[in-house]
């Protein structure tokens, strides 16, 4: 049994909650309590706030939160969420959750009590809120560093051991929008993060536009479930390099959603490094058999990405794999880098768009895929998997 520390507990009353703060650590480590050093007070009502530098901010998992503005995670602070915590939403892209470079979130839910983000109002919808942002200084291709779509924070750098904190067994719904193809709020915005980041057990339900974006950074992903978003469920740019386990993406109407991955190096310059290289193991990602809304009908890889796949489910595309532009032809067509596929009521396979044809398919070359009927995906072919039962609402 791990010793506890104890120490002096500061508790700052306020209307409807109390504020604690805690030296924030991952769950199977020792806690410490310290002092409060910077009084931070907020109201449960309306939730807002920007923490500065030393803030350590603890929720209370006993209140209802009402998320009514920007919260921001500025360096050197950090939020804790409890399990159980409830957070309300309401005030569309002004209200969001951003962690800048150096700040750190502890979102500490658990499959048995998750921490739960949505919409404040009665009857909610997509865009009710803006999401989560986090940024970190990993490595990215767009620059030495760039500003993010939302909050306008700097990320990117040269740490791919950066830590952001933690976010694990946490729902995000009903938000993100699309102001235009290069600023959107996704559910999940991942700007340059570090792989010490833990990023394990997040849904990301009723989106209005990815369910969750990478740019850059080598974070390293578990268990994601995105269902009902409006644009692409899993998608990265910008040359993330990490490794993505157990994933659920899925489209639940022809009108909603576009692809289930979209992969992008550099749209600018394609062969940006580091470019882009995930490896994604364990996932399903199911479609619907359209060929309209952007090409929703497929799973795009495009502008020089490359990728390694195994032990994944494609079901109910037009298209299953599309490999467009030249680079990424050259990284992943007749490489190997795509095993343990299964095909499930899916029109084509996969097929390869040049620069030269522009929106000609052609048939994949042999060996850029191995096929395994019996590939199980991330867990349970189409059906929602057993790992995502109760903490994800579905």
């Amino acid at each position: 049994m791990k010793k506890l520390i104890s120490s002096a507990l500061v508790l700052c009353t306020l209307s409807l909650t109390t504020i604690t703060v805690i030296n924030s650590c991952s769950s199977d480590e020792d806690t410490t309590i310290t002092p409060n050093p910077s009084n931070v007070t907020i109201n449960p009502n309306d939730f807002k706030v920007s923490l500065k530098s030393g803030d350590k901010l603890v929720l209370d998992a006993s209140v209802t939160y009402r998320m009514t503005g920007a919260v921001i995670i500025n360096d050197g602070a950090e939020l804790t969420i409890p399990a159980g915590t409830k957070i309300l939403c309401s005030g569309g892209t002004s209200t969001y959750l951003a962690v800048a470079q150096g700040g750190k979130i502890f979102s500490n839910g658990t499959a048995a009590n998750p921490v739960i983000f949505s919409s404040a109002s009665a009857t909610p919808k997509k865009a009710d809120w803006g999401g989560i942002v986090i940024c970190g200084k990993a490595p990215i291709n767009a620059g030495a560093t760039a500003t993010s779509e939302v909050a306008s924070l700097t990320y990117g750098g040269t740490v791919a051991n950066d830590n952001s904190g933690i976010i694990s067994y946490t729902q995000i719904r009903w938000a993100g929008a699309r102001f235009s193809d290069t600023k959107e709020y996704n559910g999940l915005s991942l700007f340059g993060v570090g792989n010490q980041t833990k990023i394990d057990g997040v849904a990301v339900i009723d989106g209005a536009d990815d369910g969750i974006e990478f740019f850059g950074g080598t974070v390293n992903v578990s268990n994601i479930v995105s269902v009902n978003n409006d644009d692409d469920g899993f998608d990265w740019t910008e040359g993330w390099n990490g490794t993505a386990t157990n994933i659920y993406s899925k489209r639940t109407s022809a009108t909603v959603g576009n692809r289930g991955i979209e992969a992008d190096n550099n749209a600018n310059t394609q062969t940006a490094t580091p470019m882009s290289n995930p490896t994604i193991k364990n996932a399903t990602f199911i479609g619907y058999a359209t060929t309209d809304n952007e090409g929703a009908g497929t799973n795009l890889f495009r502008v020089g990405t490359g990728a390694t796949l195994d032990n994944v489910v494609f079901s109910g595309w037009a298209t299953a794999i599309t490999i467009q532009h030249d680079t990424t032809i050259a990284n992943l067509n007749g490489k190997g880098k795509f095993t343990n596929i299964k095909f499930d009521n899916v029109g084509a396979k996969a097929v390869t768009i040049t620069s030269a044809s522009g929106s000609v398919a052609q048939p994949a070359a042999d060996g850029t895929y191995t096929e395994n009927a019996n590939a199980t995906g991330a867990g349970s072919g189409t059906a929602t998997p057993l790992w995502a039962n109760g903490w994800t609402g579905l």
